[in-house]
């Protein structure tokens, strides 16, 4: 006797079993086990599901490779984030999606910005008239052709040129440094207030000099950008400076010395800066102690709590 043809369902290609009302609860899981039972899922999907028409296929094709170039094109250091935006006023909560504990990994854009924000706010009101910071980011991003243009313009309704002292974090090939701009508006002439840069690394083998091109590229668009009447071989020749400051021990400090130097330089920076006189000031190797900057992280937990 010849058996009953099997139905096939002509959308999925064989009958689908009824799905379980019974919810899976993954908390209870291992990992391996929620590790596994994702493969499994994953297995099945595959067999089960139809296949996408051929349009669309090409379209999710397109898509994944649109996102891996992104990938390699971006700096592997930077989380991007919605930029030239007003900043808020309030208490950045760091709890929110990241994780505030500075001195177990190295610090990404968005855990230093966060950091940074409240550090800026235990300041009190007469030191932060005389400082200004830019955003951690726009370094990075005027070092790309398509974003130069809208980093000078963040940076002009920034009004540098009015502030004493001007911090620019900078964090490249996954390192951070920070860049000071001192006494930009001053005259390229003045003996008091000297114009000039300071670049504070704390991992003087990794070359610090080998940023200076682009710096001196980022100052002179700036001054463009601001219409000043400084000439491109005055502006050429403001003095960039690299004290030699405290370093890391490990590979994931460069972030949190960056915020303890500005932190101790907002504090201790001199009315007038002056190369000629008094240089390097406080900024020396023994300018603080490992017993300093690790009650510092601890504190800048706290500010984010």
């Amino acid at each position: 006797m010849s058996e009953a043809p099997v139905s096939l369902n002509l959308f999925g290609g064989f009958p689908r079993r009824q799905r379980s009302k019974r919810g899976v609860n993954c908390r209870n899981m291992t990992s391996s086990q929620n590790s596994d039972f994702h493969e499994d899922q994953k297995t099945k999907n595959s067999a089960t599901q139809p296949r996408l028409p051929a349009r669309r296929r090409a379209r999710v094709r397109k898509k994944g490779k649109r996102k891996q170039k992104d990938e390699e094109t971006s700096d592997p250091e930077v989380v991007h984030r919605s930029l030239g935006r007003e900043r808020s006023k309030r208490k950045v909560n760091c709890n929110n999606g990241i994780t505030p504990h500075p001195l177990q990994q190295k610090l990404d854009t968005d855990t230093f910005e966060c950091y940074l924000e409240n550090l800026w706010a235990s300041f009190s009101e007469e030191r932060r008239n005389s400082f200004a910071y830019l955003d951690c980011l726009w370094f990075t991003l005027y070092m790309k052709e398509a974003s130069k243009a809208k980093v000078l313009n963040w940076i002009k309704k920034k009004h540098i040129f009015s502030k004493k002292y001007v911090f620019v974090p900078i964090v490249r090939w996954c390192h951070w440094s920070l860049l000071i701009f001192c006494h930009l508006g001053e005259s390229l002439q003045s003996k008091s207030g000297t114009p000039c840069m300071l670049l504070l690394d704390s991992l003087q083998m990794a070359n610090p000099g080998r940023l200076e091109p682009g710096i001196r590229k980022f100052v002179l668009d700036i001054y463009k950008a601001e219409e000043r009447p400084e000439i491109k071989e005055q502006i050429s020749r403001i003095p960039l400076k690299v004290p030699k400051v405290p370093q890391q021990r490990n590979a994931d400090e460069c972030g949190n010395f960056v915020l303890y130097y500005i932190h101790l330089f907002v504090e201790s920076a001199p009315e007038n800066f002056n190369i000629f006189e008094g240089y390097p000031y406080f900024m020396k190797e023994d300018w603080f102690t490992p017993e300093g900057i690790q009650c510092f992280c601890k504190k800048l937990d706290m500010y984010c709590q």
